[in-house]
């Protein structure tokens, strides 16, 4: 039985070039977010093992790398949050006409902008 449907439904979805990148960054700021959890857990047990493991910490965590990766992991946690808060309410019907589509991709960048601003204030 020879069907005409296409392969990769998920690819005809998204009709819309700023959605298809939403959800593109949404997937790969949550690996990254699986990632960076699984370093808290390293810096968590370092801390435990004693002091000369967390002054070796201390070194790696002073370079300016280590301050970039954690940079843009804030704004994965941001992004993450508040496009995943537009996804729920998509869950329920809400917002799914193409201007609100759009205006809620510029509110949640606006969002995560502005909130990775106040945390790096804030420190």
């Amino acid at each position: 039985m020879k069907s005409n449907r296409p392969l990769s439904p998920h690819l005809t979805i998204h009709k819309r070039f700023l959605s298809a990148i939403f959800s593109i960054f949404h997937r790969i700021t949550g690996i990254g977010l699986s990632i960076g959890s699984i370093l808290i857990c390293v810096w968590i047990a370092f801390i435990a093992l004693g002091e000369e493991y967390f002054l070796i910490f201390q070194k790696i965590s002073s370079s300016f790398i280590f301050t970039f990766v954690l940079f843009i992991w804030t704004i994965g946690i941001f992004y993450h949050l508040f496009n995943g808060t537009r996804y729920l309410f998509w869950s329920f019907g809400y917002g799914l006409e193409l201007k609100t589509v759009y205006s809620t991709s510029y509110f949640v960048v606006i969002l995560t902008t502005v909130s990775t601003i106040i945390v790096w204030i804030a420190i």
